[in-house]
């Protein structure tokens, strides 16, 4: 690793400490955690482990620096040109964010650098123009009593806000956390993934860099069953804000109702991606490959399930078959990769058990189903037919590079059958038919809906899910109501 940037150097070569109220500060108990390199199973670095007394130290610094501290005060145009600097600076350091990310995730590196880095600097950049645009609104009594008002509202920061994020996408989901928060003025505890907390770290070095003042942003990484939990219970915290598993989801809104603490949470996916007979074949199938395995499959809107009309259905399978047999299964910063490994030894079971199980249940592995001869945490993208709607494949988030292809001839049943989840947050078709995709897009229960593409993310578009995928709506105009409070007020004027 002697090519890497030395500032990946440094991060790699100390025991990365917490930040908290401005100062680099090494966890009060001592503890650390092991950050590993999925390509090849071995230990990268150690970095501190935030315990109880960390997470209360990083809440209070928030706390002070909201209620005391001059972050409040500082006018939106003051917030907005201290957002456009921490853009500015992730842009100059972007090769490090890119080796960083394919060290830590696994991911390839020319991802990297084209989806993680530059969408980070974009969200950063929308973001800090709404700063100066959370506006009230003026509001004409429906029936006023006697006399002359003048009613109207302001919007207002909700205060601290702590931010737990996962490990797919480390510095995106970083941003897309501790953007919008510090636009409307609040403060922030994040919580990166113990899995990935090196791009994390780097951006609190940035943050400071730019001139964030003390405790506006602290940086916690520690494992989500102590740190996680502490943060998610603490009574300082005014709205907490998650991303990950519906599991851990269901638990921090159960932890957040004793405090009453507002909570946003975006969640696991099973989104269908629906291919009709009269679609664009030479773009659905490889944009169908790519839908499930960009990020060998670890994205909450993957395109796990492909419904496929019947009179296409085999010429659409062996296309996405022969796109995944020509993918080039690498470690993250070998140049010419294109599907890294899974993040963890942990996930890998997880994902090929699914499979393991599917394949006793009478399914049928088209492509992959198995572990390639490389180092590292590594599972090949995989096309499962033959599935049933009750399967566990079918119904559960692998969160690997694992399709289930299912063929479809009514629409009706199509669209009982796309629904048929707990989940909701993606959806998609691939059609010539206008009339098919507004029916498509009208009919999925999700917060996301493609056609003709996949995955699109814009800082101007929401995302969020229906049902179990999630509360609240992340990006775009609607991220404004996660961050501020509305204040109403009625003068008497006469």
């Amino acid at each position: 690793m002697t090519d890497l940037p030395s500032t990946v150097h440094a991060i790699l070569d100390r025991a990365g400490p917490l930040l908290v109220d401005g100062e680099w500060v090494d966890a009060i108990d001592g503890g650390t955690l092991p950050v590993f390199d999925p390509s090849t199973a071995e230990e990268l670095t150690t970095v501190a482990a935030a315990g109880p007394k960390d997470v209360d130290a990083a809440v209070v610094a928030a706390r002070r620096a909201f209620d005391e501290g001059p972050w409040r005060r500082l006018s939106p145009g003051e917030r907005t040109r201290l957002l456009w600097r921490l853009a500015d600076l992730v842009e100059e350091h972007a090769e490090e964010f890119a080796v960083l990310e394919s060290l830590d995730v696994g991911k390839p590196i020319v991802a990297a650098r084209a989806g993680d880095v530059r969408g980070a600097v974009a969200v950063l950049r929308y973001t800090a123009g709404w700063a100066d645009k959370l506006e009230g609104e003026t509001l004409p009594l429906a029936a006023p009593p006697d006399g002359e008002y003048h009613a109207f509202t302001v919007r207002e920061p909700v205060g601290v806000c702590a931010q737990i994020i996962p490990w797919n996408y480390p510095l995106v989901m970083a941003v897309w956390k501790i953007a919008p928060a510090l636009a409307a003025g609040c403060t922030v505890v994040l919580k990166p993934a113990e899995e990935t907390p090196l791009s994390a770290l780097r951006l609190g070095e940035l943050i400071k860099e730019a001139g964030f003042p003390p405790g506006v942003v602290n940086i916690i990484p520690g494992f989500g069953e102590t740190a996680g939990a502490a943060l998610a219970a603490h009574t300082g915290v005014d709205k907490i804000a998650f991303t990950g598993s519906t599991e851990v989801g269901r638990q921090i809104a159960h932890a957040a109702a004793d405090n009453l603490s507002r909570v946003s949470l975006e969640l696991g996916g099973k989104s269908p991606n629906v291919v009709f007979a009269d679609a664009d074949l030479e773009r659905a199938i490889p944009g169908s490959a790519r839908a499930i395995f960009t990020n060998a499959g670890q994205s909450c809107g993957s395109g796990s399930r492909v419904y496929i009309e019947e009179p296409v259905f085999d010429e659409v399978v062996s296309g996405i078959v022969a796109e995944a047999e020509a993918l080039r299964l690498g470690p993250g910063l070998d140049e010419r990769s294109q599907l890294g490994p899974i993040v963890s030894a942990r996930q890998l079971e997880r994902v090929s058990g699914y499979v393991d199980d599917a394949v006793a249940d009478g399914a049928t592995i088209v492509t992959g189903g198995a572990r390639p001869e490389l180092p590292g945490w590594f599972y090949r993208p995989t096309i499962v037919t033959d599935v049933r709607a009750e399967m566990q494949i079918v119904r559960e988030e692998v969160f690997g590079p694992v399709l289930v292809a299912v063929p479809f001839s009514d629409y009706d049943d199509l669209v009982r059958r796309a629904n048929d989840t707990r989940f909701g947050l993606a959806a998609g078709t691939w059609t010539r038919d206008l009339r098919k995709a507004f029916r498509v897009v009208r009919d999925m229960r999700a917060g996301r809906l493609y056609v003709n593409c996949w995955s699109v993310i814009d800082p101007a578009l929401p995302v969020g899910g229906f049902k179990e995928s999630g509360w609240g709506r992340e990006m775009g105009r609607a991220v404004r109501e996660l961050y501020t409070e509305v204040k109403a007020a009625c003068v008497r004027i006469d």
